[in-house]
């Protein structure tokens, strides 16, 4: 839970909420601790909603519709914005370098 959460860069009280409201989408597994193991699929999809609730001003239930009609977009546009970060790192890294 707190590795995913450090990765979005949100409070773990944060994705485990979003974990439990979109749990048609997000389906952690459990240990026997009764700890979230998270497969790569649910990141993505916080990912998701993590764009929608904070980038695009959605509300909960907003997102979860998006989520329901178009999710292909909300997709494609997330893995965008993903390789656009990547790119800026190491833009700056060569900046830093020079």
């Amino acid at each position: 839970m707190g590795e995913v959460a450090e990765m979005l860069g949100e409070n773990a009280s944060a994705v485990r909420y979003w974990s439990n409201y979109f749990e048609k989408f997000i389906k952690p597994q459990r240990n026997a601790k009764g700890n979230r193991l998270y497969h790569p699929e649910d990141i993505e999809t916080l990912k998701q909603v993590q764009y929608l609730l904070k980038n695009q001003g959605l509300t909960l239930e907003g997102t979860k519709q998006r989520l329901t009609e178009d999710r292909r977009t909300v997709e494609k546009r997330v893995k965008a914005i993903g390789i656009l970060q990547g790119i800026r790192e190491e833009l700056v890294q060569v900046r830093k370098a020079l």
